[in-house]
């Protein structure tokens, strides 16, 4: 239903190949970086980004605050355009809805072992995988980009170091590769309501519900209250 091709060479180049293939839909993984204490979740769209484009960030951004804990950046979750220019020509030039994720932060310790970490970089990847389902039920090619790595005019950029050690595009290929794994074991749209019990990155329990159903966690008593 979904395959997934990535793409290297500098931006402009990925996203001319990206248009040639029919993409429905592109993606560049990096990470932040600016202080020890920054802890949101942004995307970056193109200036000129569709409607689409808009949603999918602000609902991945705030699928992302909900998993780690975090907070929810720019408008809503997203900065059209780019922080001042950068990250718009990563995907402006782009004729798919095409966002660049920004998840966590590199520069903070504790989001930076989560993303050296199998079960931050697996945790990641669903939500990708989670929202590509979601914004584009119909499945498709879907590119991905790895932030920084395999640039044509800069073969030797990774990005930003891991505080603890690491580089950020290593890491954003992990999360893309991951998300390859998932998507491309897809087999069918999911059209019912799904509602999942998961343990980090481990799914327990999966099930349907109404699409009506009031769903509630009671801390107290630990119970999943589904109501129709």
């Amino acid at each position: 239903m979904y395959k997934v091709k990535f793409y290297r060479g500098d931006y402009i180049e990925r996203q001319r190949q990206a248009n040639s293939d029919n993409c429905v839909a592109y993606v560049e993984q990096h990470f932040n970086s600016y202080t020890s204490t920054d802890d949101y979740s942004v995307v970056i769209t193109g200036s000129n980004a569709s409607p689409t484009s808009k949603n999918w960030g602000r609902w991945y951004a705030a699928a992302v605050a909900r998993e780690f804990n975090s907070h929810v950046g720019g408008d809503n979750g997203i900065k059209v355009g780019g922080y001042d220019g950068r990250g718009d020509g990563n995907l402006r030039y782009t004729k798919m809805p095409a966002i660049l994720l920004e998840p966590l932060f590199a520069s903070n310790p504790h989001q930076a072992e989560l993303i050296r970490s199998e079960s931050g970089q697996a945790r990641l990847a669903r939500i990708l995988c989670e929202s590509i389902q979601r914004f584009f039920q119909d499945g498709g090619t879907i590119g991905f980009s790895v932030g920084h790595k395999y640039k044509t005019s800069n073969p030797n950029d990774r990005g930003v170091a891991l505080v603890g050690g690491g580089l950020e595009a290593d890491f954003a290929e992990k999360v893309l590769n991951k998300a390859k794994e998932l998507l491309e074991a897809v087999d069918a749209p999911v059209e019912e309501r799904q509602v999942r019990v998961m343990k980090g990155d481990e799914l327990l329990w999966t099930g349907t519900v109404d699409a009506d159903s009031d769903v509630r966690w009671d801390p107290v008593r630990g119970v999943l209250q589904i109501e129709a």
